[in-house]
């Protein structure tokens, strides 16, 4: 009776285990789905993130280069209107030395005509 009991109480254990193992399994594949989910969630978000960086950073690149252009039109502006004045104080400078290049010829014969 002894080996019979105990069979009963192995093939109640087995049983018992069987039941354990396809519960735990059960739950295994539950949790495991619920861990794909929540990476398929974190995924998606990492990626909207990403777009929005690169919206980001592509929205910084356009405004740099439109500021960058700016600065140079600004700077080529200033540049033309500093070369404009020069030229204009060069025209200036050229006619005050005709004229008093002119003057002193005048004083010179003047000057001659007086001695």
């Amino acid at each position: 009776m002894i080996d019979e009991e105990l069979k009963n109480l192995l093939d109640a254990m087995r049983q018992e285990n069987a039941a354990a193992q396809t519960d735990t399994r059960r739950h295994f594949d539950v949790a495991n789905e619920a861990m794909r989910h929540e990476i398929r969630l974190v995924a998606e978000t990492v990626a909207q993130g990403n777009e929005k960086l690169d919206r980001e950073a592509t929205g910084i690149r356009d405004e740099v280069r439109r500021g960058f252009a700016e600065t140079q039109a600004m700077i080529k502006f200033s540049h033309d209107e500093l070369h404009r004045r020069v030229r204009a104080l060069e025209e200036t400078q050229r006619t005050v030395d005709q004229t008093l290049a002119d003057l002193q010829a005048r004083v010179e014969r003047l000057e001659d005509s007086t001695h």
